[in-house]
C-alpha cells in the first residue's frame, strides 16, 4: 500500500506505555483511525508479555502496574503473565476503542514537508505532526562480547529465548546477568541443570524492606539525570536493587545464588577467569538485558554525542515532534502510565501553537 494517509499523531507500539499514550490521546478528544493511529508490530495484545516464557508466571512479575482507567482484576497468580497481561491488554483496548493496527512494521521515521514528519511502514506511509514511540527494549537484546565467545561449543541463547526451565534438564549452565531475569533463571534452572554459575560484572545489590514512593522517585531520577545529560539510560531497577523476598532468602542460602565475577574469556567447553580457575559449561545463558529499540528514528538524528537521546520529560530536546514514552525513567510500568499522560499534555501544546491563528 503506497498511499499517503495524513494523522495528528502517531504511536508506536502497543505496550504499557503506547497503550497509555493511546489512552490520554482519546479523554483528550483525538479520534483513532480520523486524528491518530496506534501502530504495533506484534501479532497479538499484550506488548512483549506476550514472547515472556511460560514459567514466568502472574504471582512471579515484578511490579505490574495497572493501565489507566482500568484496573487488572481477579489475575490467577498460577496462570503465566504472557496470558493474563495479554487478554488484560487486549481487553483495554476493545474497552477505549483504541484500534490498534497490526501487524505493521514501522521501517523508519523521516522528515517530512510543511513540519511534518514521514512514518514509514510495511502498510504504508503516514503523515503526522507528532509522533509518540513506545517500542520498548523487547526487540533489543544487549549481547555482550567476550573474547573467544565464537569458539563455544555449547548452546549460548538471550533471556528473550528462554523457554523455561526444562529445556536445562542435565546440562551444566552458566548464567550471566545480575538482574531480575538472572536470578528468576537460576532458581528455575536449579531443580533441572546438573550445575548452574551465577556470574555478574558487578556484585548484586539485594533491597530489604518496602519499596516506597520516595525511594522510587529518588531511582527515576537519577535514571532521568542521565537522560536529560544526553546518556544511554540505566533501567530503574538497576538503581533499586533486586527485592530481598522469600525464593531470593532461599537462593542465597542453598549456594543457587552464589555469585562469580564476571569471566575473562569462554573457551570451547566452558568460561576461564584470568587466575586460571575455569567452569565447564553446556549452555551460556545472557541474562544480559536490552537497549531501546529507536533504529527506527535514526534518519532524525535524535543521538547526543554521548550517545544517548537528550530529553526533557517526554519530549526529545532535538525535535519536540517526537515524544519517548517507556524510555529512560518511564520504563516502568507505572512510568509509562505518567509519562503516556505528559507526552499527550505536550502534543496538545504543540498542536495548538502550530494551528494558524483564526482570519
Amino acid at each position: 500500500m503506497n498511499e499517503l494517509r495524513e494523522v495528528e499523531v502517531v504511536v508506536v507500539g502497543a505496550g504499557q506505555a503506547g497503550l497509555a499514550g493511546a489512552y490520554h490521546l482519546r479523554r483528550a478528544g483525538f479520534e483513532p483511525d480520523r486524528d491518530f493511529v496506534v501502530l504495533d508490530h506484534s501479532p497479538a495484545p499484550g506488548g512483549a508479555w506476550q514472547f515472556r516464557w511460560p514459567s514466568l508466571t502472574y504471582g512471579k512479575v515484578h511490579g505490574m502496574h495497572a493501565l489507566p482507567g482500568m484496573e487488572l482484576t481477579d489475575a490467577d497468580p498460577a496462570r503465566p503473565s504472557a496470558e493474563v497481561i495479554g487478554a488484560y491488554f487486549d481487553r483495554y483496548e476493545h474497552a477505549f476503542d483504541l484500534r490498534v493496527r497490526r501487524p505493521v512494521e514501522v521501517r523508519a521515521v523521516r522528515e517530512g514537508d510543511g513540519g511534518r514528519l514521514l512514518v514509514e511502514t510495511s502498510d504504508g506511509i503516514w503523515s503526522t505532526r507528532a509522533l509518540i514511540n513506545a517500542t520498548g527494549t523487547w526487540d533489543h537484546p544487549f549481547w555482550p562480547r567476550c573474547p573467544g565467545q565464537e569458539t563455544f561449543r555449547g548452546r549460548q541463547l538471550h533471556t528473550a529465548q528462554y523457554a523455561g526451565p526444562e529445556e536445562f534438564a542435565g546440562k551444566r549452565v552458566v548464567v550471566v546477568g545480575g538482574g531480575a531475569s538472572g536470578t528468576q533463571h537460576l532458581l528455575e534452572l536449579a531443580p533441572y541443570a546438573a550445575a548452574t554459575t551465577w556470574v555478574t560484572r558487578r556484585p548484586p545489590v539485594f533491597r530489604e524492606g518496602p519499596f516506597d514512593e520516595d525511594a522510587g522517585r529518588a531511582a527515576v531520577a537519577l535514571v532521568e539525570e542521565r537522560v536529560r545529560e544526553g546518556l544511554p539510560p540505566r533501567s530503574v531497577v538497576s538503581v533499586t536493587g533486586l527485592p530481598l523476598n522469600d525464593a531470593i532468602r532461599r537462593g542465597l542460602a542453598d549456594g543457587v545464588l552464589d555469585r562469580r565475577p564476571m569471566f575473562d574469556q569462554i573457551t570451547p567447553d566452558g568460561v576461564e577467569w584470568r587466575d586460571g580457575s575455569r567452569v565447564d559449561a553446556d549452555v551460556i545463558l545472557w541474562a544480559t538485558g536490552f537497549r531501546a529499540a529507536l533504529g527506527h528514528l535514526a534518519p532524525l538524528r535524535l543521538r547526543a554525542p554521548g550517545g544517548g537521546i537528550r530529553m526533557e520529560g517526554t519530549r526529545t530536546v532535538a525535535d519536540p515532534r517526537i515524544h519517548l514514552v517507556g524510555y529512560g525513567p518511564s520504563a516502568s510500568t507505572i512510568g509509562a502510565n505518567r509519562a503516556g499522560r505528559a507526552a499527550v499534555r505536550d502534543i496538545r501544546r504543540l498542536l495548538a501553537e502550530d494551528r494558524p491563528a483564526a482570519a
